[in-house]
């Protein structure tokens, strides 16, 4: 049997541990495997790329890092807190407290200015320096001359970084991002992985990448591969 008790001082330096991971649904012809036994450890600070084909599990392990989805078996530890052993607002509030997220997707609100949906997370938490903390932000990210715009009239590339501009903003433990330059032209998505990079280094912050592109994975400091749901060489 796998020991999923956390030793308190290799805890200390590590972002995310995970031991004996597994993910089962149902479909139409049964039981479904999609995760078995992961174990991982990724320290504080680390920059992690996990690759692997379309279907093989790596989004489903990204949201079960995060406590988005809840595994069959197995846990995992986030900013030392066994995430399974909360319910499903006391898992909310830790990830807000501790990740930020950069989605394919973007996931601007549409009625909203670039200024607007970097300050908004920062509002909620009652941040009364939102604005100037998220001007000063898109300042850093090259879009000073774009505050007052909204998303529909941004390039993919701006709303990208408007998107990156708002997790960072946050200054999160730990950044994650599904396939954040998917849906970019390749010159601008090296651009944006840059500035990821770049803005990781500055902040220490933990960066966790779902990627397919192997020129991103080999910039990483770990990178695992994930093949029919299992961590394979």
């Amino acid at each position: 049997m796998t020991d999923t008790t956390p030793n308190p001082t290799a805890q200390v330096d590590l972002a995310i541990r995970v031991r004996a991971l597994s993910k089962t649904v149902e479909d139409s012809s049964g039981p479904l495997t999609i995760l078995h036994n992961i174990d991982l450890d990724v320290p504080r600070g680390a920059s992690l790329a996990i690759v692997g084909a379309s279907g093989s599990g790596k989004s489903t392990l990204l949201s079960l890092l995060a406590g988005l989805d809840v595994p069959s078996t197995g846990q995992v530890w986030l900013s030392g807190q066994s995430l399974f052993e909360l319910n499903e607002d006391q898992r909310a509030a830790h990830r807000a407290r501790h990740v930020g997220f950069v989605f394919q997707s973007f996931q601007l609100i549409g009625h909203l200015t670039a200024l607007e949906n970097v300050m908004l997370p920062m509002e909620l938490r009652g941040d009364r320096q939102a604005r100037s903390k998220a001007t000063a932000m898109l300042q850093r990210v090259g879009l000073g001359e774009r505050l007052q715009h909204k998303p529909a009239i941004l390039s993919g590339g701006e709303q990208q970084r408007v998107a990156l501009a708002r997790a960072f903003v946050m200054q999160p433990d730990i950044l994650m991002a599904d396939e954040p330059t998917g849906s970019l032209d390749h010159a601008t998505g090296q651009s944006i992985m840059d500035l990821m990079f770049a803005l990781n280094s500055e902040s220490g912050t933990t960066l966790i990448l779902v990627t397919h592109d192997n020129q991103i994975a080999e910039r990483c400091q770990q990178r695992i591969r994930i093949s029919a749901g299992r961590l394979s060489g």
